[in-house]
């Protein structure tokens, strides 16, 4: 990886024009969310069991919690989106403080060990993410030109994704070798979230600097403050209102990862220790397919693009309830789910950059953003109470149909890019 653009007479080869369409403060930010994924992931790949088997919960309980894990930080991403906007480039700050409060997160798990509590270090981490996540896309999209958003975007994805299967891997090695499993997983994990943070010190440029440095370079004063009310007038715009309104329909009929794994590995009767493996195999496709999926956003359309992910994860609820086949079925569902990873996690913020003015990037990032974190939040809930009272099957079956419907509608809302 370069972080300096070739400027060389001779012809630049594929890394040099990798590094030419992808800035410093993109590939700097990838390597902050690749440490503080492989941290992140430690922990989510056991926490289903951990949670499920180790402690007992239901389905339903389990469904709230990974709501909170996964719906919480869109009580926050709005103020981590104004903050950073606010005074016209506290962008790296902002985010300083959610990566550090996730990392402050990791060691309380190893002292709580019922739900009330469990529910709130989860709802703190991700207020951490919530606060961080707007900040970190402004960043990127400041310092990248639109014509490259989605491939920028991509990479920033593809390293992300890189700690996600690195994340697992180590938790199952920390499994296998440590005595006191789950409390080793956190610790291991407490100290590489430790590291991300620094990482983001040292080597993230702020959101004027990382503007500056983008195609157009310094974009003269810095921009007045921004008010409340201005952020949330940005949905009279019609692009981004069309827009959160897709990926609130859509996220509606997403069942959440955690789901995902745990219904392929009841359907699949996969070992229990094996379990931690699963999200590999999702984030072996998502990092394959994340940079090319991103480049081809960038010509065919982001939007159009983030639709047809969203047939690549219809397709893995279909092998999820069809027939039991041979040993590939679940290498083919955790590959298509990795594709609507690939598809739409990047694509999103790509798309959304480009209908909102630059001086309220963080904000309008995070109005999309919300909308789709509130629309998974209601899904995770809504799909393990459907789990309790009737069964994972039943429950996929009603995902899958809400899935089907609204892909036809939002690409109605949405039409052509």
């Amino acid at each position: 990886m370069y972080l300096a653009e070739s400027r060389g007479t001779a012809p630049p080869t594929a890394p040099g024009r990798w590094a030419a369409a992808v800035p410093g403060t993109v590939l700097a930010l990838g390597s902050v969310s690749l440490i503080t994924d492989v941290s992140a992931e430690m922990v989510t790949a056991v926490l289903p069991l951990y949670l499920v088997s180790g402690l007992g919960l239901s389905p339903l309980g389990f469904g709230l919690l990974d709501g909170v894990y996964n719906g919480f930080s869109a009580v926050v991403r709005l103020l981590g989106g104004h903050l950073a906007d606010r005074g016209g480039g506290r962008h790296k700050a902002v985010a300083a403080v959610g990566y550090g409060l996730s990392a402050l997160c990791k060691p309380l798990l190893l002292v709580v060990h019922s739900l009330p509590l469990i529910g709130a270090v989860l709802a703190v981490d991700r207020t951490g993410k919530g606060l961080r996540t707007a900040p970190r896309d402004a960043l990127i999209s400041l310092s990248t030109p639109e014509s490259r958003r989605g491939r920028a975007f991509g990479v920033h994805r593809a390293m992300d994704t890189a700690g996600a299967l690195l994340g697992p891997l180590l938790a199952f090695l920390v499994l296998r070798v440590a005595a006191e499993g789950y409390d080793a997983v956190f610790t291991v994990s407490s100290c590489v979230a430790a590291v991300g943070v620094l990482v983001l010190l040292l080597f993230v440029p702020g959101g004027r600097q990382a503007a500056a440095q983008g195609p157009d370079g310094p974009g003269g004063p810095p921009p007045a403050a921004v008010r409340p009310r201005e952020a949330l007038a940005l949905l009279r715009l019609p692009a981004l209102r069309r827009l959160t309104g897709c990926a609130m329909l859509l996220g509606l009929t997403t069942v959440s990862d955690s789901f995902v794994y745990l219904v392929l590995q009841r359907r699949f009767e996969i070992p229990v220790q094996w379990f931690p493996l699963l999200p590999l195999g999702t984030a072996a496709s998502f990092l394959l397919l994340a940079v090319p999926l991103g480049a081809v956003a960038d010509r065919v359309g982001r939007r159009r693009l983030f639709l047809l992910g969203h047939l690549a994860l219809l397709g893995a609820y279909a092998l999820l309830l069809g027939p039991s086949g041979g040993g590939l079925l679940p290498v083919a569902v955790l590959a298509l789910h990795g594709a609507f990873y690939a598809a739409t996690d990047g694509v999103l913020p790509a798309a959304a950059a480009g209908a909102v003015p630059e001086r309220l990037r963080a904000s309008g990032l995070a109005l999309v953003g919300t909308g789709q974190a509130v629309a998974r939040f209601g899904c995770s809930l809504a799909f393990g109470a459907a789990w309790t009272a009737w069964g994972d099957r039943t429950a996929l079956g009603w995902a899958a149909g809400g899935l089907a419907l609204a892909a036809v509608l939002a690409a109605v809302m949405v039409g052509a890019e």
